[in-house]
């Protein structure tokens, strides 16, 4: 569960920039909500890679897929 409070402590953080954008019209807090979610982006596909890893689903095993011809057969 570590990596979702990461996740949520990295989005709390952002609140003031938010706040001084979306409430108060401050131009350079916009450039820095956009390097936020550029962060948040990135820790996002870490998430992801680690899920993937961690699920064992790769390129060593094929997921299984069914075709409705064959089950008919």
């Amino acid at each position: 569960m570590s990596r979702y409070s990461e996740i949520i402590e990295l989005v709390q953080s952002f609140e003031k920039d938010f706040v001084k954008f979306y409430e108060k019209g401050n131009k350079s807090a916009g450039t820095r909500v956009r390097k936020h979610m550029n962060e948040l982006k990135k820790k996002a596909q870490d998430v992801r890679k680690e899920v993937q890893q961690l699920k064992g689903v790769g390129e060593d095993e094929p997921e299984e897929t069914t075709n409705a011809t064959e089950a008919q057969v």
